[in-house]
């Protein structure tokens, strides 16, 4: 089945080809994790009162926790002995709070990881509990606490829930090689969804670049009567939350608005494995499936890494980077953000490691726009990016407000295709961020 497409949006080089035959090999457990306590949209955890440096934990133990309802448990990686407990850096840029384990070598599970029971004898708000409990959040990249998604508002009857199999980001191939590898897991999850929400049909979303992963969901789902795979165009970004629900649903979720709104929940294929490992194993968010890639990697990879592990040592196992490589980006060269050091860990969020040469990286100086109205032709939303960023750059956000940058999610459509070299996501995100200190003030 092939729907229409959303209008803007760009064609960029994809360079998937370096790692989507790769099967995903898991990475040796690291002697050290340096676990972050903020790995999700909300609040940030803290400690558990018995997590104390000198303590010994196991893998899969719960070890930070909030109280708010949009955040999510943070669980042990590995068995091993808490050694320090404060802030380290973080992919997002800031130095947050973070528990440091060294390994015991012995990598034994905690005695309350065990299986949930069957499906169909749990009840909506048990499956909700179980989710939060697991730590599930996002793994798309924006990191929403999985349990609020399922946990809709009584008058928000959501009937469709979409797997987002697209992964229109370039160079990421990890959730293609999860469709061929771990399809029968992605429906399953699928089914727990659409059972704690209680709509009444599933939908996979696959860009059609991956032919493979759709024959093989497509055989998966064969005899499932609600649950059904639609093939989408490769454009990117496909895979944004609104794009995809629109091609997907013909439904457009209004300004300002969540899908919710408009009887739709959206989740990542990686999502919805989690949420089988949960229910079927009882193990919580403690791993995720990440792609090492780009010509600045001697070995590119889809791995298996735990939450935690630095990004240097996950460059190390893939042979380590070359001489020439000028950037490194956590996530992929649209929406990924560049790192001054490998020394963060991977979180819950990384969805990939992206190391360009000085072949890939263009550097040129911005000039004066030009009005050639590319990045509106570009933008998915269908904002006026240039006009947006001029308003940031003079300061005048109440301005960037009423042109509706808050709608813009970052997909870099508008810098890509603008030939003057603006720098208009970043502006874009210097608004957001002042629009939103403003109504906290």
């Amino acid at each position: 089945m092939s729907n229409t497409v959303f209008k803007g949006g760009v064609h960029p080089d994809y360079h998937k080809e370096m790692t989507d035959s790769m099967a995903v090999t898991e990475m040796k457990v690291p002697e050290r994790v340096i676990i972050p306590l903020q790995q999700h949209i909300g609040a940030p955890c803290e400690p558990l009162e018995a997590i104390v440096v000198g303590v010994p934990v196991k893998k899969g133990q719960k070890i930070g926790e909030s109280s708010g309802f949009v955040s999510a448990p943070i669980h042990a990686s590995i068995s091993g002995i808490v050694t320090a407990i404060g802030p380290y850096s973080h992919p997002l840029g800031r130095p947050v709070q973070a528990i440091t384990i060294e390994s015991d070598g012995e990598d034994l599970w905690d005695d309350q990881v065990k299986p949930a029971g069957e499906l169909e004898k749990l009840k909506p708000e048990e499956i909700r509990k179980i989710v939060r409990e697991a730590g599930i959040v996002g793994l798309g990249g924006a990191t929403f606490p999985a349990h609020v998604k399922l946990s809709p508002p009584a008058d928000k009857k959501i009937d469709i829930v979409i797997i987002n199999g697209a992964e229109c980001e370039p160079y990421l191939t990890a959730d293609h090689r999860v469709m061929l590898e771990k399809p029968e897991e992605i429906v399953f999850g699928l089914k727990v969804m659409i059972k704690a929400l209680g709509a009444e049909k599933g939908v996979i979303g696959i860009e059609d670049n991956k032919d493979d992963a759709i024959r093989v969901m497509e055989q998966i789902i064969s005899e499932e009567e609600n649950i059904s795979v639609i093939r989408l165009h490769t454009k990117y970004p496909q895979g944004a939350e609104k794009m995809l629900i629109q091609v997907a649903t013909g439904r457009k979720v209004p300004a300002g608005g969540l899908p919710l709104d408009i009887g739709v929940v959206n989740h990542n294929v990686g999502t919805a494995v989690a949420i089988t490992n949960a229910l079927r194993e009882g193990k919580p968010l403690i791993e995720r499936v990440l792609t090492v890639t780009g010509a600045g990697v001697n070995r590119p990879a889809n791995l298996l890494v735990r939450v935690g592990t630095l990004v240097s040592e996950v460059l190390e196992s893939c042979g380590g980077l070359k001489d020439t490589t000028q950037k490194l980006i956590i996530g992929g060269p649209m929406m990924g953000l560049a790192q001054p050091s490998p020394d963060v860990p991977v979180i819950k969020g990384t969805s990939g490691i992206l190391a360009l040469t000085d072949q890939d990286v263009y550097l040129a100086e911005s000039s004066p726009c030009i009005r050639c109205a590319k990045c509106v032709d570009a933008c998915p939303v269908q904002l006026l990016p240039t006009a947006i960023a001029q308003a940031a750059e003079h300061e005048l956000f109440k301005q960037a407000e009423k042109l509706h940058a808050a709608d813009c999610f970052e997909c870099g459509c508008c810098s890509y295709v603008c030939p003057s070299k603006i720098l208009l996501t970043q502006w874009i995100r210097i608004a957001k961020a002042e629009i939103i200190k403003a109504k906290k003030r």
